[in-house]
């Protein structure tokens, strides 16, 4: 993301107009654009004209339009911010208060207004540090840090580790026969197999069924995995991760596959870049798992999704001592910086961006204000965990607020789910599955 201009009043009220050089980019714009913004930028809209005759003519037109939003749609295949919004400017082919989704796109600048008076969020900490971040091309996080092929037998799907998000590029799905009979344990390789088990059709059907689901997952990881790019990268692994030994003999069907050909590429990343992990399923939710692993930590411990991965791990072992230095749930996290638990030697605020997008002003400046006490008054470490983050789900399911304290304080639930009707006091609705006791782990 490129900053073209930005102007901020004394009130918060101000504007910013980006330049998106990244598909990622559109996340972080996602995050940054609230309800009652407003928004500017080209359009294309049908114009529908009437002659003197009465016949009608329908054309497209290009213009530039500014909306005041009410709602945004984004596509996490795709990485593209659809918003929707009233007209507040007018022009000779539309009319104020007529509707409009604008299709934000690459290379094309749009600018987010934001109003600091009542009724707007205005240009806080959070959405200035989201800026400063996509802007910011030391700590930019839109490359891939890693690909995951996550697999078992007859069905499994590539996902792109990026610095902001987890995203499922493609899912792949093979009927393969099952083995009968006594053929030993494992998976042997697909290509060479077929001649052990010739004298049963069924071991036959099973190798068949087992090469053509490897040649399908590797056509679709070619599709999305360009070589010829990543190869100029050896820091970008490619992780294959299943049950037992299967991903074991794909590798080695892939690096039979690229000698046959005689790919260079594609054997040099077989060899060097594609690293075997042990899942305990082939469903996408194991990448916790996968991650955990020693190997695949060493590989990505330069990267964003390791140190939030990292910190997760610290935290929920923290949780599982129970000495009083982890807690979850909004109203825990806030008494505990009441009490300046979360300040300087080793004090950390956890918290999930899908806060900051809440429809409801008050939960965005209830958090807005949690974060700047951390920061700013206390001197403790906040880190803002994506919701298309593994981590960061792991996070949602505490509420989407945590913290590591500096020293352990004890008692911080007293009282607070005392007669509680589930409403939580102003702004619990933004946060998600307080619960009264600890989870169990």
């Amino acid at each position: 993301m490129r900053l073209i201009k930005q102007h901020f009043e004394r009130d918060g009220s101000g504007s910013v107009t980006l330049y998106p050089e990244d598909p990622e980019d559109m996340w972080q714009a996602y995050n940054l654009i609230l309800p009652t913004d407003t928004l500017r930028s080209s359009a294309l809209r049908r114009i529908t004209t009437t002659s003197n005759t009465g016949s009608t003519t329908s054309t497209r037109i290009h213009t530039t339009l500014t909306i005041r939003v009410r709602s945004l749609d984004f596509d996490t295949q795709a990485a593209q911010l659809h918003v929707s919004g009233t007209i507040v400017e007018e022009n000779e082919y539309v009319k104020m208060g007529a509707f409009h989704t604008l299709d934000l796109a690459l290379l094309r600048n749009f600018t987010i207004s934001k109003d600091g008076v009542e009724g707007g969020s205005g240009w806080d900490s959070v959405a200035r540090g989201i800026v400063k971040e996509a802007c910011d091309g030391t700590v930019k996080g839109a490359g891939v840090s890693a690909w995951c092929v996550i697999f078992q037998e007859g069905w499994g799907s590539i996902c792109a580790l990026l610095g902001e998000r987890t995203v499922v590029k493609g899912r792949v799905e093979v009927n393969v026969p099952r083995k009968r009979g006594g053929g030993g344990g494992g998976t042997t390789s697909a290509t060479n197999a077929s001649a052990n088990n010739s004298k049963s059709g069924v071991g036959s059907a099973h190798e068949t069924g087992l090469s053509k689901f490897f040649g399908t997952l590797l056509a679709t990881l070619l599709r999305h995995v360009d070589l010829s790019t990543t190869n100029n990268n050896n820091d970008i692994p490619i992780l294959l991760a299943s049950p037992g030994f299967t991903a074991t003999s794909f590798q080695k069907y892939v690096i039979e596959t690229a000698t046959r050909k005689a790919d260079k590429t594609l054997l040099s990343h077989a060899r060097k870049n594609m690293l075997v992990v042990h899942s305990s399923s082939g469903h996408v939710h194991s990448l916790n798992e996968v991650l955990r692993d020693p190997t695949v930590q060493a590989r990505l411990s330069n990267t964003r999704y390791f140190r939030e991965t990292a910190l997760m791990d610290r935290f929920f072992s923290l949780l599982r001592k129970d000495d009083a230095r982890a807690w979850y749930g909004a109203r825990e996290v806030e008494r505990a910086v009441e009490r300046g638990g979360v300040g300087k030697g080793g004090g950390v605020l956890l918290i999930s961006n899908s806060l900051f997008r809440s429809a409801d002003l008050r939960v965005r400046k209830r958090f807005v204000g949690l974060v700047d006490r951390v920061r700013e008054r206390e001197g403790g470490e906040v880190r803002v965990l994506s919701s298309e983050h593994e981590s960061g789900r792991r996070l949602e399911g505490l509420g989407g607020v945590a913290a590591i304290l500096t020293w352990p304080i004890e008692g911080l639930d007293e009282g607070l789910y005392d007669d509680d009707d589930g409403g939580g006091g102003e702004g619990s609705e933004g946060v998600k599955g307080e619960k009264e006791e600890k989870i169990q782990i």
